[in-house]
C-alpha cells in the first residue's frame, strides 16, 4: 500500500523506527565511540540512514538521514554543526548515495552489496561534512584530511560491521521459509 509521496506504509515505518534509533544514539552519547585523537569521538549516528537505505532506497534513506542532519544541527555543541550546510546537508546525501552504491552491487551478492553501501554511505558523510567544514572556513584543510583519516577509516570499519549483522539477520527473517518457522 503507497502512502503519500509514494512512500509505502513499510517504507514510513521504517523511517521512523530508523530515525528514533539515530536520534537515540545521540541523545545517550552511544553513537559517539571515543577514539584517541583531537575531536575525540567517532559516530556511527549514520549508520541508521545507511540501513534504511539499503531496506527501502534512497527517499528512506534521505528522509533518516535529514533527521539525524536536524538533530546534530539542534544538539550542536561546536559551531561547525550549527551551520545547517555542513550540519543537514551531508547527511540527506548519506542514504541517497548508500542506496545507490547498493543498488549498483547488488548483483555481486548481498555482503559484497551491503559491505560497499556502507563504505559509501560512511564516506560520503565525512567526505561532505569536512569538505562543507573547509568550504564555509570552520577547520583548515590539514586538519580536514587528518580527522577523515582518524575518524572516518574507523567510522567505516564500524559501519560496514554494524550493516551487515542487522542486514543479513533481516534479510535471512525476511525469507519466506524462514517466516514459516517464526
Amino acid at each position: 500500500m503507497q502512502g503519500q509521496g509514494g512512500l509505502s506504509t513499510r517504507g514510513i515505518v521504517i523511517s521512523a523506527v530508523l530515525a528514533a534509533i539515530a536520534i537515540f544514539l545521540g541523545a545517550t552519547r552511544l553513537g559517539f565511540i571515543p577514539v584517541p585523537t583531537a575531536a575525540g569521538s567517532a559516530t556511527i549516528m549514520h549508520v541508521p540512514a545507511i540501513i534504511g537505505a539499503i531496506l527501502e532506497g534512497p527517499v528512506v534513506g534521505a528522509i533518516i538521514g535529514t533527521i539525524f542532519g536536524l538533530y546534530s544541527f539542534f544538539f550542536a555543541t561546536i559551531p561547525l554543526f550549527k551551520d545547517p550546510i555542513v550540519a543537514i546537508v551531508p547527511r540527506i546525501f548519506i542514504g541517497i548515495f548508500a542506496a545507490w552504491a547498493y543498488m549498483a552491487f547488488r548483483r555481486s551478492g548481498e555482503v559484497t552489496a551491503i559491505t560497499v553501501a556502507a563504505i559509501v554511505g560512511t564516506a560520503t558523510n565525512t567526505v561532505l561534512v569536512l569538505g562543507f567544514g573547509v568550504l564555509r572556513h570552520y577547520i583548515p584543510t590539514k586538519a580536514a584530511v587528518v580527522v577523515a583519516v582518524t575518524h572516518g577509516i574507523p567510522e567505516i570499519i564500524v559501519a560496514v560491521i554494524i550493516s551487515l549483522a542487522v542486514l543479513l539477520g533481516w534479510k535471512r527473517v525476511q525469507r519466506p521459509e524462514a517466516r514459516a518457522r517464526v
